[in-house]
């Protein structure tokens, strides 16, 4: 599996491109900033773009996915309750002092238990809400990897004080869907390094 992690944006958001090495077919990982960037990797490492995945629709995690959706023609994949706040981008722009834009669109809706095929590499979508509404994580069994958006972090969890956050519920779904995971998967989160999850169950301190 091709895997390419790029700190984009103000916030420092991670964007993940993930690509099969055969087949050379692609998926984007929360676009939040600079398409440019994002195409040049998709072209260095020679990747078609199907399918551009949001964890969940906070601006730092969306922002460029209509740039990347209109140069590339590929879907974007959201939960349909996260979808619902696609629409809010621009007002989330202002709030942090960006520049709004027009929000992008949901095209295809994901649910708990589908699975996301590239080649020969299979995302299998985990709900994992409590940051967000409608959050959800991705994992590559295969490969050992879960990307999970805001709601793990390396020593940290997700913020649960924006709209729709709830603490108990993402301390649930935590425990529930990434810590029974095998202890060698490797964490990749929306922010900051990565991590494992045997690391988070024996050091994190929200738990």
């Amino acid at each position: 599996m091709i895997l390419e992690k790029l700190e984009l944006g103000p916030f420092g958001t991670n964007c993940y491109v993930i690509g099969d090495e055969k087949t050379r077919e692609a998926a984007v990982i929360d676009p939040g900033f600079s398409a440019d960037e994002i195409l040049r990797t998709l072209t260095r490492h020679k990747l078609k773009l199907l399918y551009i995945i949001i964890t969940h629709a906070h601006i730092d995690h969306i922002g460029a996915a209509k740039a990347l959706k209109e140069s590339t023609d590929a879907p974007i994949l959201i939960d349909k309750e996260e979808s619902k706040y696609l629409i809010t981008s621009p007002a989330q722009a202002v709030m942090f002092g960006m520049k709004p834009s027009l929000p992008p669109s949901a095209d295809q809706y994901i649910k708990e238990g589908d699975e996301i095929k590239i080649g020969s590499v299979v995302l299998k979508v985990l709900l994992t809400p409590g940051h967000s509404p409608g959050g959800i994580s991705l994992h590559a069994a295969k490969e050992k990897v879960i990307f999970v958006g805001d709601s793990l972090f390396s020593g940290s969890i997700g913020r649960t004080d924006l709209i729709g956050g709830d603490y108990n519920q993402l301390l649930k779904m935590i425990r529930e869907k990434i810590f029974t995971l095998p202890e060698e998967t490797r964490v990749c989160p929306g922010h900051g390094p990565d991590t494992s999850v045997g690391f988070e169950k024996k050091h994190n301190p929200f738990f």
